[in-house]
């Protein structure tokens, strides 16, 4: 299934890695938001879990072993093309998850990696789906232990 005007939704996930006070951003090294920061994540498979596909996911564009996925929000980005035609739709489920520990390193499609910290983290150049997932989700992730 094609990326760009699909015929229908495509399922991917997002991580959210915690440390302290800190979040783990990738900046994007395609389209869509080629260039923006988000969270690590990717599409699931045929056949996979959406659990799976954000361990998968992580391991591959961060170096990290993560494990324990926690649901934390469903997210929809939807983008019109030419003629107001869908040019990509995606629904997003985001997931708390628990890394093994080492150092993240970019790979796959991560341009960079960057722990920031919570109160700087809208200071970046977010993707638009991210930034609505943080503003929704902030106290909740600033206090994961009280919610996951």
């Amino acid at each position: 299934m094609s990326r760009q005007y699909p015929k229908k939704p495509i399922v991917g996930v997002g991580a959210i890695i915690l440390e302290g006070d800190s979040i783990l951003l990738e900046k994007r090294k395609n389209s869509p938001s080629k260039g923006k920061w988000s969270i690590p994540g990717g599409l699931v498979d045929l056949g996979e879990t959406v659990e799976e596909a954000v361990i998968r996911e992580v391991k591959e564009e961060t170096g990290l072993e993560v494990y324990d996925p926690r649901l934390v929000d469903v997210v929809s980005y939807i983008s019109s093309g030419e003629k107001g035609a869908v040019m990509y739709h995606y629904v997003i489920i985001d997931y708390l998850v628990t890394s093994k520990g080492g150092k993240p390193k970019a790979a796959s499609d991560a341009e960079d990696l960057k722990w920031v910290s919570f109160y700087e983290v809208e200071e970046y150049d977010l993707t638009e789906s991210f930034r609505s997932f943080f503003q929704r989700n902030r106290q909740k992730l600033e206090n994961a232990s009280l919610y996951f």
